[in-house]
């Protein structure tokens, strides 16, 4: 049998979390751009005082896959705040000395 999806409810992927990319990259700052066939989601560590930041880590996806990723943050966050309360944004956009090495900057 399948869903309206095409897809046999039953069917189970396994995924494969080798020790390395468990342990995780720790990212305090995101960037994200798009054309017209994927989105490009940098993970930077930007660090007080260093007027350096490094792109930790890359993720490339279709933009379909994009939707699925921001329904799926949409609804985590959701649950994160039932069970923890809400998470407070500050005063707005954080405010830091970041230059991201295109053509003319220093």
């Amino acid at each position: 049998m399948q869903d309206e999806k095409g897809k046999r409810p039953d069917q189970q992927i396994n995924v494969e979390l080798s020790e390395e990319v468990a342990e995780g990259v720790y990212s305090n700052l995101a960037m994200i751009a798009h054309s017209n066939s994927e989105f490009v989601i940098d993970f930077i560590r930007l660090m007080p005082g260093v007027p350096k930041a490094k792109v930790k880590s890359r993720i490339i996806v279709a933009p379909e896959h994009a939707k699925r990723l921001l329904a799926a943050l949409k609804d985590n966050i959701e649950k994160y705040e039932d069970a923890f309360g809400k998470i407070n944004q500050g005063g707005g956009a954080p405010q830091f000395p970041i230059s991201f090495g295109t053509p003319g900057e220093a």
